[in-house]
Order: structure tokens, then sequence, then C-alpha cells
């Protein structure tokens, strides 16, 4: 096998070297890599230099079609990523070419050019949301129903896990700088947001746009799903929040509702709910991030701008 399939300064490498089951994962890997790469009679080239918990890097099958091999560290976010891909069929995402679920092994189509949405400087950002959301309607036209029939979970689900740890950090004693009631705003929002849904779509789970790449048989491509059914207003927060950093601007308020409100129009989704989603999914980050923070000071800034966002939602 070619040693630099593994360089030391991946970070994949570092990332799951934090966790006993990391290091189990990361010593099989190999092994893994080479397995797929056997099986599946590809050339592979050096592994592509981001993603915390998967290895992935660009390959060649016998007859050149030009693939990417992703190995991911077993979890349930990854579990059912190879069905929701299947499930869109190319439409808004990229193409399953070949998988083995029981090894969270995938063989991807390549999305060349490849340029990720985030990095499409030259695009003014009201420009990008609406290129995402073109992306957005796309995945969500799939049949929920067949995605639970595959094992995919439900948003409701996971915010119900995520409303029982909100609580637990509201009833904890905070210094006055962190605001302990969005905490409780957070958990209210994520009880409630699932049961008033007006409709269920499969949701990509990450939209980001680090996870929508240009590609030649469509304008963009999203990747690296971690597929839910719910809310289809759940999906737009990374986008908004990372097309570029909000929070920086002159007035992050008039920003936020200008653009909640363009994203809102474009995908025909009601405004006040992606504007609370977009409240409920930042303050996840500080769920737990406080747990993590000696000097609270990037939970507080999260909670901070979490503020911003409920001033926008009205709440």
């Amino acid at each position: 096998m070619v040693t630099d399939l593994f360089p030391p300064g991946l970070p994949v490498l570092t990332e799951m070297s934090h966790t006993a089951d990391g290091r189990d994962w990361l010593a099989r890997l190999p092994t893994l890599v080479e397995q797929m790469r056997e099986r599946w009679k590809l050339r592979l080239g050096a592994p592509f230099h981001g993603g915390s918990c998967s290895w992935v890097a660009p390959a060649e099958r016998p007859d050149g079609t030009r693939a990417v091999l992703k190995l991911t560290w077993p979890h349930p976010e990854a579990r059912t990523e190879g069905a929701a891909l299947r499930l869109w069929n190319g439409r808004g995402a990229v193409r399953v070419l070949e998988q083995d679920a029981d090894h969270f092994a995938l063989l991807l189509e390549r999305v060349e050019p490849g340029i990720e949405l985030g990095a499409a400087s030259q695009l003014p950002a009201d420009e990008r949301l609406l290129a995402a959301a073109d992306v957005l309607r796309d995945l969500w036209s799939a049949d929920p129903a067949e995605a639970s029939a595959l094992g995919v979970g439900r948003v409701a689900d996971t915010t119900a896990e995520w409303a029982g740890l909100a609580e637990k950090q509201a009833a904890r004693e905070w210094p006055p700088k962190l605001d302990p009631g969005l905490y409780r705003l957070a958990a209210q929002l994520y009880r409630e947001l699932p049961r008033s849904a007006h409709r269920e779509v499969l949701v990509h789970g990450d939209f980001n746009p680090g996870n929508l790449l240009s590609a030649r048989r469509a304008p963009w491509l999203a990747i690296d799903a971690k597929p839910m059914t719910g809310d289809p207003a759940f999906d737009p927060w990374p986008l908004l929040e990372q097309v570029d950093n909000p929070f920086e601007h002159m007035n992050p308020h008039r920003l936020l509702r200008h653009r909640t409100a363009l994203l809102a129009d474009a995908l025909g989704e009601d405004i006040d709910r992606v504007r609370a989603w977009s409240v409920a999914r930042h303050v996840e980050y500080a769920l737990w991030s406080v747990d993590e923070d000696d000097d609270l000071e990037n939970s507080v800034t999260l909670l901070r701008q979490a503020r911003i966002l409920a001033d926008v939602a009205g709440l």
C-alpha cells in the first residue's frame, strides 16, 4: 500500500485519535482501504485534506471512471448517508457508484471542478444563497416515507435529545455573562418545531457551503449528508451562517432579516419557521461547547449570537 495514503497531518488521523473508539477505527483503516481498493479495483490518489471523521481520496475505476472513495468512522449520523444518496439518485447530490454499508464505505461520483460554494467568492452572498436553494429544492423532492423505510432517522427524535440536554444546561448555575434563558428557549423550539411542521421531507442535515461543490452536470451538488426526515426549515441555518459570517457585519440584525427572507422566499418556506430553526440550531453549538469551554468565552459568544437570531425571529 502506498504510504502517502495516510500522511501524518491528515485531519481525520488527528481528530479520531482523541477517543478509544476512534483509535480502534484508525488501527483498522489501512486494512479497510486496501479491502475496498481490491474489491472495486481502484487506483487511489493521495487523500483529500479535510474531514474530521472520514478518510476520503480520489479514485479511478478500471474503465477510467473518476470516483471518490469514502470510509467513515461508524456512527449513527453516517449510517444512512448511502441510502439517502441512492434515493436522491444524482438529483441535487453526488451519485453512489458502490457501497459497503457494513464498513461505512462509499464509492462516489467525482464532482469536478469541485469548488466549494463557500470558496466561490466571485459570487455575491445572495447569489450563493439562491444557488443553494435550487439544490435544497431538489433534495427535498425525495420521498420521506421511502427514506424512513430505509432506516433514515427523524429530526424530531434528534431534537428531542437536544431538548433534554438544553434543559439540563438551563438548570445549571452560570455566571451572569451567560444567558441560560436561551437554553430554555431552544428546548421549547426543539420540541415544538418538529410537531408543528406542515410537511416532512428528506433533509440533508448538514447543508453548509463546504458541502456544496461545483459540478459539470449541475451547477452545484451536495455531499456529506447527515440525512433525516422532518421539517424542511431545519436545513437552511448552516448555509445562512457560513455563506459568510453574518455576525461580523456592521448590522447583523438587518442582514439576517434580509437573508432569511430571501432564502425562505426562494424555498417557498415560512420565514418564521426558518428564523426559529436558526435560533434553535445555533444554540445547539453551545449545548456541548459549554462543557469544553474553560473560560466560557466561546459559549458566551455563541449565545450572544443566538440572542441576535432570537431578536430577528421575534422570540
